[in-house]
């Protein structure tokens, strides 16, 4: 979103979580897991991959491997059959063993309710520990993946050109109240909605308060309208004929 756009007001921004909170009231992550481990294995095999490909791919996973000693026992090798599907599998498999034996090592099996423990694990960057935090701790920050990241920037809650600059204009605005479920609330939206090429804008729910600037359609209401107007005026014209 170019930097002469006028960024939603924290009014504005109330208005905007409230409605995604309406449409879904308990936003949850779409990954499948059983235990703060599992989460933590299955988001860092989303990496530029789709939940739906992490989802077909960990049940076997997880079986055989459930907690970090089952897999840190299983090992790369092992691990990296389950998860051929699954794009970059190679270094998620190096890393997904890696990190098991970093929470027995370090942590004595658990994951760390800690953003910098949850850092320095393998493979764990800054999105990933936002996510485990909010997801399996009930934490409030905002994990800005792809989805949240574009969202964010065409709707007008950032201008900002980094992840890092983006979680940061949102932590700013989003209200405290919405803050577990903002992270949640944007993903969803980005991911069924507000779509990369071409949002469905007229049947969203905050249209009116997005900035975006080429928005598609009517919304739904307006088209209503707009048709009910076009029928009237169509039969008082042939009315005058008669």
């Amino acid at each position: 979103m170019p930097k002469s756009k006028r960024l939603l007001t924290r009014s504005e921004a109330d208005s905007f979580f409230t409605r995604l909170a309406e449409t879904r009231p308990d936003p949850r992550t779409e990954l499948d897991y059983d235990s703060p481990f599992q989460l933590l294995v299955a988001v860092v095999l989303s990496a530029q991959a789709t939940d739906r490909s992490v989802n077909l791919a960990t049940p076997a996973l997880f079986k055989a491997a459930p907690t970090p000693q089952r897999m840190a026992a299983l090992g790369e090798e092992k691990i990296a059959p389950f998860i051929q599907t699954i794009g970059l599998w190679r270094n998620k498999a190096k890393n997904v063993a890696a990190l098991s034996r970093a929470l027995i090592e370090t942590h004595g099996g658990a994951v760390p309710h800690d953003r910098a423990a949850l850092e320095a694990l393998p493979g764990v960057g800054r999105k990933t520990a936002n996510v485990v935090l909010a997801e399996a701790f009930d934490e409030p920050p905002i994990a800005v993946d792809t989805h949240v990241f574009r969202v964010a920037r065409r709707v007008g809650l950032s201008s900002a050109t980094t992840p890092e600059k983006v979680e940061a204009d949102l932590m700013r605005l989003t209200p405290l109240r919405f803050l577990r479920g903002a992270h949640h609330w944007l993903i969803l939206h980005g991911r069924y909605v507000c779509l990369a090429r071409k949002p469905l804008c007229p049947e969203c729910a905050v249209r009116d308060l997005c900035r975006y600037p080429d928005k598609t359609g009517e919304p739904a209401a307006a088209a209503l309208t707009a048709r009910t107007k076009a029928k009237g005026a169509k039969a008082g014209a042939k009315a005058r004929k008669r």
